[in-house]
């Protein structure tokens, strides 16, 4: 299959795509609690796409697979958004959505979330797949910065916040494949 087409300066340019990008980070804090600041609205918000000079102005998260989420951010230039849908939801263990480009509308990614619990915490693997290759070095350093912030949000918060069973499981863990049945 060939990269899509994109113009650049008035010729036709393949688009060129790094194989994935992968962020490694380790959390003293449970898995059951750095998989639920993925999908709570309000710790999401606090370190999910967010810097510390550009916070999050407005969050939505449907967390079930085919649900979606979308955060704005607000920059002097105007709002960015980020959008995306869930496509497989493991709880405490792997989240998989797309992710569709702030700045690159037609480009869709895909991210997926590994954590496996440790003797004290959990580790974390972040593989974000499909990344334009002139993009990739700033995605895997924006994926650094954001991780850092979930660690920080982490400490922050209470203990209470995150803790217990507070995933309903609504639907499949994961969104068939194009031609795949749902009953399988």
């Amino acid at each position: 299959m060939k990269s899509p087409l994109f113009q650049r300066d008035g010729r036709s340019h393949r688009s060129l795509r790094a194989p994935a990008i992968r962020v490694d980070a380790w959390f003293e804090a449970s898995p059951e609690r750095v998989f639920g600041a993925w999908l709570d609205r309000d710790v999401a918000g606090r370190w999910l796409f967010a810097t510390a000079t550009r916070p999050i102005a407005h969050v939505e998260i449907d967390a079930r697979v085919a649900g979606s989420f979308r955060f704005v951010e607000r920059r002097e230039s105007g709002n960015v958004e980020h959008r995306g849908e869930y496509v497989e939801i493991v709880p405490y263990r792997r989240l998989a959505f797309t992710l569709a480009l702030a700045d690159r509308r037609r480009v869709v990614t895909r991210a997926i979330v590994a954590i496996e619990p440790r003797a004290t915490g959990c580790a974390l693997a972040l593989t974000h797949e499909s990344v334009p290759l002139d993009l990739a070095y700033g995605m895997e350093a924006r994926w650094t910065g954001m991780l850092y912030g979930l660690g920080v949000t982490l400490d922050s918060i209470g203990d209470s916040i995150l803790d217990g069973p507070r995933l309903a499981r609504r639907g499949p863990l994961r969104r068939p494949a194009l031609g795949e049945s749902r009953l399988q």
